[in-house]
Order: structure tokens, then sequence, then C-alpha cells
């Protein structure tokens, strides 16, 4: 799947609920989920959808997609990895998900969105262990801590957008963040109820794939 160009407050109402993929319009009035919560469309207020267990099943699919911003290729990939794991495949996708390098710099609160997230991470403003890292899709793992380059920390325009999220996302408990070191630390693996994205019923996902 191509880099979607179009607009995100289609992708929330096409899915009937917040993404948070507009970062602090997302808690204002304007978000369009707030003011036109129907599908996007001409039809979109007035249209009726039959409910079906794969409708179900492909809508949860899309909606943990979007919220992470992944596209199928690799959202595929992460689900491979999953299923051969030891574990509950539905809870160790989400887990990997979670643990996504783009993920963990904006619930870091240093990036506005995840897409935001991610394009600092291409423009390699982001270190793992002290190390460049490139890759949005990166799987952070247990004690890797996650900076900024050096120049990139002093950068005003970096400091004022730090200062502007600061408290945009509630900061969870397994990632331990310094703000005056801009860095942050991977304390702990997180669990199924500490995954960002809970109104989900991740099994209805691995049956999609089973089938």
């Amino acid at each position: 799947m191509g880099k979607y160009t179009g607009s995100f407050c289609r992708l929330c109402r096409a899915e009937g609920s917040k993404l948070f993929l507009k970062g602090r319009r997302c808690l204002t009035d304007k978000c369009s989920v707030e003011k036109r919560n129907y599908p996007p469309g001409m039809r979109g207020a007035r249209i009726q959808y039959r409910k079906s267990n794969y409708k179900n099943q492909l809508r949860t699919k899309q909606k943990v997609k979007r919220f992470y911003g992944v596209g199928e290729n690799q959202f595929r990939i992460f689900f491979e990895r999953a299923s051969r794991r030891k574990g509950i495949t539905g809870e160790n996708l989400l887990q990997s998900l979670e643990l996504r390098l783009d993920n963990i710099v904006y619930r870091m609160n240093f990036a506005y969105s995840r897409s935001h997230a991610r394009q600092m991470i291409r423009h390699g403003s982001v270190t793992v262990n002290g190390k460049r890292v490139s890759i949005p899709s990166y799987v952070t793992r247990l004690n890797d801590e996650i900076s900024f380059k050096e120049k990139v920390r002093h950068n005003d325009t970096f400091k004022a957008t730090a200062e502007a999220v600061k408290g945009l996302v509630e900061t969870p408990a397994w990632l331990v963040v310094d703000r005056d070191k801009m860095t942050g630390k991977i304390n702990q693996i997180p669990r199924r109820e500490d995954v960002s994205l809970q109104d989900v019923e991740e099994r209805m996902i691995v049956e999609l794939y089973s089938k």
C-alpha cells in the first residue's frame, strides 16, 4: 500500500472513532468525529451498511492499521511475526505495534502525532542506544534508550515543538521519560492493558488472517 495522502479526518470518520491522527486538533471541538460522526461521502449520513462477521473483522484490522499508520504488507509481516511468538497472537501483534519507534516518540510527547514522529525519524533526528535509527517501524526492546541527536536537542524549533506537545498524550508506566535530557527508556514490555488502542477485539484480526 502506498503512502496515504488524503484527509486524516476521513479515516477517523470511516472508523467511527478518533484515531488521533492530527494531534492536538483531535482534542478540540474542531475534530470531524465530534461534528460529523458518520462515514465520509455524499450519502454518509444516510447510508446503511449490512453488518457481517467479515465486515467487523475487516474494520478491526483497518482501524489498527490506520491508528498506528501501518501499510497492508507491513501489517501482515507484523502479524506473521506475532503468530510465531509464544503467547496470544493478537496481544503479541498489538505489543509489537506499540513498541514501534514512531509510537514511542509520540508517546514520549515529543511529536504532535505518529506521522509527525515518523517524519522526525526519517530525517535522522532519533537515536536508539546512541545510534541513529531512520526506520519508523523499528521495534524497540526492553531497556532501549530513545533520544535525539545533540544538534536536534539544541534546536529552537524542536524545543518549541516539545513544549507545545507536552502532556498531549499520557506517558505509559512502561516508558520512563526524562524531559530535561529529552530521553526515554523502555522500562518494561507493555501488557495488553497498556496498549494505546483499547477498544478493539484483536481476535478478529487473527480470525481474518486465519481464513
